[in-house]
């Protein structure tokens, strides 16, 4: 099934008053070939809604090796919890052997994050992706300056692979930050327990901090980069759009 990029946004326009749960039952009628990307509190509000309409739902995750330890035991409660597998993908290892080597553990201070989330990251979700005919994501519109204009529903050109067409939802994309918590504390879904140190937006652990009251919660990922720059490259269709 191909579609347009004018297929595309009628689809997004018919979607504004749906629900996550319509979004998802969507997805899941138009694709066989679907995961969810998991790593935080608005992937697991998706997890626990997806069981209820697909109890083997796909779920990957990405381990780049930098993970906060209190992440990797959430990953096993949720795995736990939904009785579901996790695929977790890995970096290529010679490329994070050359760039220790060669820059040291800490490079992304002084050079910026993208090139150590290019190998820790955005390698392993393209090798993952070009298995896929599409994803979902829990990107919200008031998670950054570069996610307020993010679609229920789009093209993913930055990380389809060649040749392919790659279809990205994103359910939660009108959520807000407090919705994601009602749902979250009213449905008992498991979370980071990181959140109950101040943490809101959660990475690996020498890109991540706790933010301070009214502090925007992506204040705590990359600080010492500017805010409109805030993307380690698994939505960089955002900053070019």
């Amino acid at each position: 099934m191909t579609l347009t990029e004018q297929d595309i946004r009628q689809w997004d326009q018919t979607l504004q008053q749906a629900t996550p749960r319509k979004l998802l039952e969507e997805a899941f009628s138009r694709f066989d070939n679907i995961a969810i990307s998991f790593s935080g509190a608005e992937d697991v509000v998706l997890i626990d809604l997806a069981v209820r309409l697909r109890p083997d739902v796909r779920v990957f995750t990405l381990d780049t090796g930098r993970l906060h330890a209190e992440t990797y035991r959430f990953l096993d409660q949720v795995r736990e919890r939904y009785r579901i597998d996790i695929e977790v993908m890995f970096p290529q290892a010679e490329a994070v052997q050359k760039l220790v080597t060669e820059k040291g553990l800490f490079s992304f201070y002084q050079d910026t994050h993208h090139e150590c989330c290019g190998i820790r990251k955005v390698e392993p979700l393209k090798r993952k992706l070009a298995t896929l005919d599409a994803w979902i994501t829990g990107q919200r519109k008031d998670q950054s300056p570069t996610r307020t204009d993010i679609p229920l529903v789009q093209l993913d050109t930055g990380l389809a692979a060649p040749g392919r067409q790659l279809v990205k939802f994103n359910p939660l994309a009108n959520w807000s930050s407090e919705r994601v918590w009602d749902y979250i504390r009213g449905n008992e879904v498991p979370f980071n327990s990181l959140h109950e140190r101040g943490f809101v937006s959660i990475g690996c652990e020498p890109c991540t901090r706790p933010v301070l009251p009214n502090q925007h919660e992506r204040e705590g990922r990359w600080w010492w980069e500017e805010a409109t720059k805030k993307e380690c490259g698994l939505h960089a269709v955002n900053l070019r759009e």
